[in-house]
């Protein structure tokens, strides 16, 4: 932690501008070398130039000084804001380098932030998925959890249980009678209390994950239904090959495209049918794959033609899997005559169009089904380390239920710190002397 640290902060490639930053002890002197002045205000942008260490001109740049701990890692920290392209940053990064800082590891910055108290665990995680955020919900969702929203959650969860433990641990040194059972039902009351609200949040959590990790939608059928004609259609250029041929696509296509607020994976599968080759049979099972992976399933078919057993295969693959994720189901080719028993689909609510005309209505349809993931300000947890840590906190909850109907207050004290210490590992590690601080500030003044 004595070492200073470096790293160019923007992206590499062409842009106007770079940022290469420096946190430590030795930041403010390694700037004063670069630049040749004497001194930096704090929070002050600065233009002047930046020499290499053998006093050759590298360019004009604005220097910025936050003096520790008015800083991201409450550290001294510089901003050297130069032109942009890989050539200049970097000429200033090994010339930070050479004067004595060392390369910074992948999140070193943020690490140095939490290691100092300047943020916890869980805003360090906002901030990470904040560059990659999917959906303009998402980046307002990681936003508000910067600012300390899940922080303040997880503290008023974590102050409840510190206040049932700590009345455990007093009645174990000092009780000399059993509890009387009123006060066992209030404080089952606020176990059951607790453990619905977060089971709520990890109901919440689950259901909205497409909104934070990005959705994935997957275009299945038989072959020659349309399906690269609707991802084409989609993406608004000729990604995959049309063709009349069926067994066209072999394998699944994937591209980014934005719907809405939202940055969505869509795959483009191979059609599924009794396959005629080994290749082509590794592409159906990489379908059924897609569809178990995604969050929305377009199921497309083929309106200008009869029902057949290959439609039949995509209709019970729909049944199987249509409790797990959502399914939209699109009759194409709606500017033919159309052959196919539509009274079939009526408990679909099917979505009659033509991927050579307009998929405006689908892609409508997509962003309802997406912007209902945002219907609730409730907060939600926004990666797998946070759901296991409140699964494990409820199942800890649960088990100290039977220990403290049964008055054994050890066991009930055990099940109450591990779900202390699951909780607490979402922001920050649980000290007992968190609990000692809860049990004595409940005692008589003077005791």
């Amino acid at each position: 932690m004595n070492s200073t640290i470096a790293a160019v902060a923007t992206a590499h490639g062409v842009g106007s501008i770079s940022i290469i930053r420096l946190s430590g002890d030795r930041a403010y002197e390694i700037a004063t070398k670069l630049s040749l002045k004497d001194s930096f205000s704090p929070r002050y942008a600065t233009l002047t130039p930046l020499y290499s260490s053998q006093n050759q001109l590298i360019d004009e740049a604005i220097v910025i000084y936050f003096k520790a701990p008015n800083s991201f890692t409450a550290e001294d920290v510089v901003e050297f804001q130069c032109h942009g392209g890989y050539i200049v940053a970097n000429e200033i990064l090994q010339t930070c380098l050479e004067y004595g800082a060392r390369l910074a590891q992948a999140g070193e910055f943020s690490k140095r932030a939490f290691l100092n108290g300047r943020i916890d665990l869980s805003e360090a995680e906002a901030i990470s998925q904040l560059i990659e955020a999917k959906s303009e919900d998402a980046a307002k969702i990681l936003a508000r959890q910067i600012k300390g929203e899940l922080r303040e959650y997880i503290e008023e969860v974590r102050d409840e249980l510190l206040h049932i433990l700590a009345y455990s641990e007093v009645s174990i040194d000092y009780a000399e009678e059993d509890l009387p059972q009123d006060l066992i039902n209030q404080i089952m009351d606020k176990l059951d209390s607790l453990h619905v609200r977060l089971q709520n949040t990890l109901e919440i959590s689950k259901s909205r994950e497409g909104l934070m990790q990005g959705f994935k939608v997957s275009i299945i059928g038989k072959p020659n239904v349309g399906k690269s004609s609707l991802l084409n259609s989609l993406l608004n250029y000729n990604r995959a090959i049309v063709s009349d041929i069926a067994g066209t696509t072999r394998d699944t296509i994937q591209e980014q495209i934005k719907i809405g607020t939202h940055l969505i994976r869509i795959i483009d599968t191979a059609g599924i049918r009794e396959a005629g080759d080994e290749i082509e049979r590794i592409g159906v099972e990489r379908s059924l794959e897609a569809i178990n992976e995604s969050d929305i399933v377009i199921a497309l078919f083929d309106s200008s033609s009869d029902m057949d057993d290959e439609d039949r295969v995509i209709l019970k693959l729909i049944d199987e899997h249509k409790d797990e994720r959502k399914f939209i189901v699109v009759l194409n080719k709606s500017d033919l005559t159309c052959k196919i028993d539509t009274q079939i689909f009526s408990s679909f609510k099917p979505l009659y169009l033509s991927t050579k005309t307009s998929t405006s209505a689908l892609i409508e349809l997509l962003k309802d089904i997406m912007n209902l993931q945002n219907s609730s300000e409730e907060v939600m947890l926004i990666s797998s380390r946070q759901i296991d840590a409140v699964e494990l906190t409820c199942k800890e909850i649960k088990d100290a239920k039977i220990p403290l109907i049964e008055q054994e207050l050890e066991i009930f004290s055990f099940h109450l710190n591990s779900a202390l210490k699951a909780i607490a590992s979402i922001t920050r590690p649980f000290e007992n002397d968190e609990m000692l601080d809860k049990m004595f500030g409940s005692f008589c003044l003077g005791k």
